[in-house]
């Protein structure tokens, strides 16, 4: 597929074959002047083990989440590689300056989507190179990613490496419906102007494992959800963490094709970027105990 090509905004991502990755398909951001070299790069990857979402799903044209990042990044100054070939972290993980995952299921695995899998090796070498001091955004499903051992409907003693890095572990989900979503730091990145909370319709995660000292970003307001996985106190949905020292982003938001169109998470995902790469800094105090005291609280099990 190498050559082929498709606009986005002033500049073209092209479909590369690497020798080292045949069957692989990569998108790179071409730096059409100098100083596009040095703009941050950021790996984006997209493989889906598990379920495939659909702001992921490419056809003859690139996903909805491919475009929406590589126009962010046409905005803000960075760059783009988006692959779904797990292989990628075998290889230089130095030229990247963050990496981020709309990701489902054991990576180690060719899964739902068939393209290769990640290496025990590779998942290693990721989370080392978090931990060295690259960046790392996770959005929605990156949650539901390198599961725990156990039971779904309970907290782990020791949680996967990969969990441990993110902050949290995604138990299941209730239906689409409107909630109310609490904005615990306006000053976050992405988030000002947000400081009375919004409400929107998604496909809410109820999450567990969540590590101690995550700075809590955004709380999913629970009273009047219908559905068990809501039977809840509040949680913790979007926070910020440090990992060694690497900067490590969740957000849970992120199923719905609308709520990818929305300048209100477009400035998230944005944000994000700014500040897994240190050109934004914020608090980072753990804020869980305070904002979200109950948050350790299960759901009754199915």
């Amino acid at each position: 597929m190498s050559g082929t090509t498709a606009s986005i905004c002033r500049r073209a991502l092209v479909l590369l074959g690497a020798a080292t990755l045949a069957e692989s398909v990569i998108l790179r951001v071409r730096a059409a002047e100098d100083r596009d070299e040095k703009r941050h790069k950021i790996l984006v990857f997209t493989k889906s083990s598990g379920f495939e979402h659909e702001p992921v799903k490419q056809g003859q044209d690139l996903s909805l989440a491919e475009k929406t990042l590589a126009s962010i990044g046409e905005r803000h100054g960075f760059g783009v590689v988006v692959t779904k070939d797990g292989r990628v972290f075998d290889g230089d993980l130095t030229q990247y300056n963050a990496f981020f995952f709309f990701t489902t299921g054991d990576l180690t695995e060719a899964g739902t989507d068939g393209h290769p899998p990640m290496s025990a090796a590779g998942k290693e070498a990721l989370i080392a190179a978090i931990r060295a001091g690259k960046g790392f955004i996770g959005i929605h499903s990156a949650s539901d990613t390198f599961h725990s051992k156990g039971a779904a409907f309970e907290t782990q003693v020791r949680t996967d490496p990969y969990i441990a890095m993110l902050g949290g572990e995604f138990i299941s989900h209730g239906s689409q419906q409107q909630a109310r979503v609490q904005v615990v730091d306006p000053q976050f990145p992405g988030l000002r102007g947000l400081a009375e909370g919004f409400q929107i319709t998604e496909e809410w995660y109820s999450l567990k494992n969540f590590a101690p000292d995550i700075h809590v970003l955004l709380v999913l307001e629970t009273e009047g959800m219908r559905d068990s996985e809501y039977r809840r106190p509040p949680f913790p949905l979007a926070w910020a963490r440090k990992e060694g020292k690497g900067r490590v982003y969740y957000n849970a938001i992120g199923h719905r094709e609308d709520v990818w169109t929305s300048e209100r998470f477009q400035e998230m995902l944005a944000g994000a970027v700014a500040w897994v790469t240190a050109v934004a800094d914020a608090d980072l105090s753990a804020n869980m105990s305070k904002v979200t005291p109950r948050a350790r609280a299960m759901p009754p099990a199915k």
